[in-house]
């Protein structure tokens, strides 16, 4: 982690710690990218620091954290604190350390899934689902992919979009995780409990669902014994709905631009990015496929 990249996040860091009260004396960045994480030893808190402009996002996290904390769901926590602090520019959240942790199997995400699905709806502003969010930011970023992928990408997005918009019916909106994979569930010493809120939002439970069912029948990343027991965790089977492959394609196009964006920074992901776009075109043989993970 090199001094440049820290310099920024390391003054908002100290403005938002001074706002609050907290020490921000030795301070260890624990990732510096798009948005920064910082340690305060001693005081177990997490500091997240996001990008500029995005205020709103950060105090739609804090509001979902206090929901799911009073509806005692086991999630990540807020230090008692008044948030997000505005800080040169760039909203910071305070959260309490976890303990040791690891990615949690795939029933604990379902377990975790069925609960968070079965609450009524929240009285805070969530927002509706957007699949897409992004996609456009994404495609423009992609400088290793050819012109003539990313056009036909771009198609595939609009298709996407427009069967999305006439989706057959599903089951009942609810508030959804937004990116529920094992990245994103984490278990500790205390158990399973759910982390990064930045995409909750009121939408079809399926798009919480579709992620698992996607790295079952798409990347192989789940073995079919352990998708079986997913689907009997939580009590429904993604993949027998209808609308799946409109989930299931905008899934696969996320997960292709992200690889795709990123590529275009670390040439270590470009093989991995074209042969994501190489699979949607059908150059690579049928699902599944075997793509690895970009971290």
């Amino acid at each position: 982690m090199t001094t440049s990249a820290a310099a920024p996040g390391r003054y908002a860091l100290e403005q938002a710690c001074s706002a609050v009260g907290l020490d921000v004396s030795g301070a260890e960045p624990v990732r510096l990218a798009e948005n920064q994480i910082w340690r305060l030893p001693g005081q177990h808190v997490i500091a997240r620091i996001a990008q500029p402009g995005q205020g709103a996002a950060a105090a739609r996290e804090v509001r979902v954290a206090r929901w799911l904390a009073r509806e005692d769901v086991p999630a990540v926590r807020l230090v008692d604190v008044e948030q997000p602090v505005e800080a040169d520019g760039r909203p910071v959240t305070f959260w309490v350390e976890l303990p040791p942790q690891e990615h949690g199997s795939v029933q604990d995400l379902a377990r975790l899934l069925r609960r968070l699905h079965s609450l009524p709806k929240p009285d805070i502003e969530l927002g509706y689902l957007d699949p897409f969010v992004r996609i456009y930011e994404r495609l423009d970023a992609a400088t290793t992919i050819s012109d003539g992928d990313r056009e036909w990408l771009s198609g595939l997005h609009r298709d996407l979009a427009a069967a999305w918009a006439e989706r057959p019916a599903g089951l009942p909106d609810c508030a959804v995780h937004g990116d529920a994979w094992p990245g994103n569930f984490v278990r500790t010493s205390g158990g399973p409990l759910m982390m990064d809120l930045e995409r909750f939002s009121v939408g079809p439970p399926e798009w919480d669902l579709v992620s698992t069912a996607v790295r079952a029948k798409t990347t192989g990343a789940v073995a079919a014994r352990e998708y079986d027991e997913f689907c009997e965790t939580y009590g429904h089977d993604v993949t027998v709905w209808e609308g799946y492959p409109i989930l299931a394609g905008a899934r696969e196009l996320r997960m292709t631009t992200y690889a795709a964006q990123h590529a275009a920074n670390n040439e270590e992901w470009a093989d991995q990015a074209q042969y994501r776009v190489d699979c949607l075109r059908g150059r690579s043989g049928p699902r599944p496929w075997s793509w690895k993970g970009i971290f």
